[in-house]
């Protein structure tokens, strides 16, 4: 699929954030997107293909693979991608109901359009709310589906048409298991990022 559309969400929500969340998408930019479509995305293509078992029952290595990767890694990965950085949206949709108002009434009502104060706050607050937890989401849901981040070598699977129970082999697990710690890690950076923008925004505007 095309990531165009992510790419210019991304930059026009930087120029509405405050230097946390240029940080951020910085972050989701560099270390996320262009890591899954220049790496990620290939390591992950011929999974199933590579997926091999003991065995050559029909229908018995398709159950097998279904079990163990219930949901596809990259394809869980670019639905994450694509729902933390909605929420962004809101903001970037609230500037533009402010700079449509202001041309409506034809006066300036606003100091700036894209200055995060008063309703526009309480806007950008709430996205921060909803990335961190979608990225807190997806974590628990990779953790779950996969019964953790590591990669097995050798999975064993019993379950029917297998005749007995059958060795099945993962294709590449070492270089799977590097990736999926480098995006659970740029993850658990995003929540960071989220966070200290977060509290920085109510620090400051409860002083003021």
């Amino acid at each position: 699929m095309s990531w165009g559309f992510l790419r210019d969400l991304l930059s026009g929500v930087n120029k509405y954030s405050t230097g946390i969340g240029r940080i951020w998408v910085a972050v989701v930019f560099i270390f996320r997107l262009l890591v899954y479509i220049a790496a990620a995305e290939n390591i992950w293509k011929y999974e199933h293909d590579e997926f091999e078992c003991n065995i050559k029952q029909p229908g018995c290595e398709n159950v097998c693979f279904d079990h163990f990767f219930p949901v596809s890694h990259i394809r869980l990965w670019a639905l994450q991608l694509i729902m933390v950085s909605t929420p962004s949206l809101l903001v970037v949709f609230h500037v533009a109901y402010r700079e449509n108002r202001e041309k409506h009434h034809n006066q300036k009502l606003y100091k700036s359009p894209g200055e995060i104060d008063g309703g526009l706050l309480c806007t950008y607050l709430i996205s921060l709310i909803l990335k961190t937890g979608f990225e807190i989401v997806f974590l628990v849901l990779f953790y779950k589906l996969y019964n953790g981040f590591k990669v097995p070598r050798l999975v064993k699977c019993d379950i029917r048409p297998c005749p007995n129970t059958v060795d099945c082999y993962i294709s590449k697990p070492t270089e799977k298991m590097i990736f999926i710690c480098f995006l659970v890690a740029t993850s658990c950076l995003c929540i960071v990022l989220n966070l200290s923008e977060l509290s920085y925004l109510i620090f400051k505007h409860s002083i003021k």
